[in-house]
């Protein structure tokens, strides 16, 4: 062999390594014989018993070149492990809390002031939204843009998300999940086939958007990154799309329903909490929904005995306000079906003589 070196031991044989070649080692040579009468072995016999003998264990415990020959930087890659040990421990679970089942709709600043703003809106045919603040209500039409503007007091933590939920707002539907009616998930329109079909509440303009079904509620989500504001600027604006009408069946099925957005930090830790009710309609913006606060309980009926004055200005209004006013006295007395009954017989009577001032006036013209 070219660079080896071969001796016989015993009939044993000893691979080693040296930093340039591999050899063979005897302890102490034999006798050779003439070359005539011995047959040299071939190059593939010979590596097939060193190998043979290195794998079987026949090594010469007092062979002097086992340490020795070997370069230190061989001998510490060999009493290295070829693959490090994989860890047996299990995976830590997520320190993100469990997603409630009922959700909280109250509103919750924290410690960073958390708050919405919606742009001041009139009722031009162009403006496809409109918010209210004395019903803390938004109006908006089907797949149209509705900013909302998030501002906070502080910087919230690095990885901050802008998380936004649909739920109903009644307690008899608060249970089942938001989504949009069946109509509207299989059409091809307003489905670009990146976002999934049955999220009524989609994000417009943010390729970073995640939505999110949550394994136990069964509730869908949009996720964004927190930006913070631009220079010269308080807040941060997030564009949502409402996907369904309130009016679809199958879907709300006129359903009051309110969007919960949260400020979280990247592992599900609540930061704030703002709320606010949403209807999605399809009225024409000539005739913009009335915005009116809720009707404000009537007070307490007074006592009937109770008596009031009434200044009147020119007798015949007051002549005019006293016959209704004796009018609804005498109703008080006598119970109104017998005031019924009573101006029925006076009306009849009434008829029957001026039919038979009629009749007389007629054959008294005849006689003549």
């Amino acid at each position: 062999m070219n660079g080896q070196a071969h001796h016989h031991l015993d009939g044993r044989y000893r691979i080693f390594l040296r930093r340039s070649s591999v050899g063979l080692v005897s302890s102490s040579p034999l006798p050779m014989e003439p070359q005539a009468t011995m047959e040299e072995p071939s190059e593939s016999q010979e590596f097939a018993e060193l190998w043979l003998q290195n794998l079987m264990g026949q090594t010469p415990e007092d062979s002097p070149w086992v340490n020795e020959e070997f370069p230190e930087d061989l001998q510490s890659m060999l009493v290295q492990p070829l693959f490090d040990e994989v860890s047996a421990e299990p995976p830590q679970p997520s320190t993100s809390p469990p997603a409630s089942t009922v959700p909280v709709a109250t509103d919750y600043p924290g410690a960073h002031a958390f708050t919405l703003r919606f742009q001041q809106s009139g009722t031009a045919k162009s403006v496809t939204c409109t918010f209210s603040p004395e019903l803390n209500k938004l109006f908006c039409q089907l797949a149209k843009t509705c900013p909302v503007q998030m501002e906070v007091s502080s910087p919230p933590p690095l990885g901050a998300v802008l998380r936004a939920t649909a739920v109903y707002k009644k307690a008899e539907h608060v249970a089942d999940v938001v989504r949009r009616c069946p109509h509207h998930e299989r059409t091809p329109e307003n489905n670009d086939g990146l976002t999934p079909p049955g999220h009524l509440l989609r994000v417009e303009g943010n390729p970073r958007a995640e939505y999110h079904e949550d394994d136990n509620t069964l509730r869908h989500s949009v996720l964004v990154p927190y930006e913070a504001p631009q220079v010269g600027s308080e807040y941060t604006t997030v564009l949502y799309n409402y996907m369904c009408n309130s009016s679809c069946m199958g879907g709300m099925n006129r359903r009051p329903i309110l969007t919960i957005i949260t400020l979280e930090t990247q592992d599900g830790q609540l930061l704030g909490r703002r709320s606010f009710e949403v209807r999605v309609c399809a009225l024409s913006w000539s005739r913009p929904p009335v915005l009116r606060p809720a009707r404000r309980p009537r007070p307490a009926a007074s006592s009937d005995e109770e008596i009031y004055t009434l200044q009147v200005r020119g007798r015949e209004r007051y002549e005019f306000l006293k016959k209704i006013n004796d009018g609804l006295e005498l109703s008080d007395v006598v119970p109104l079906l017998t005031l019924r009954s009573t101006a029925r017989s006076f009306t009849r009577r009434a008829r029957g003589r001026s039919g038979t001032e009629l009749l007389n006036q007629n054959e008294g013209r005849s006689c003549w």
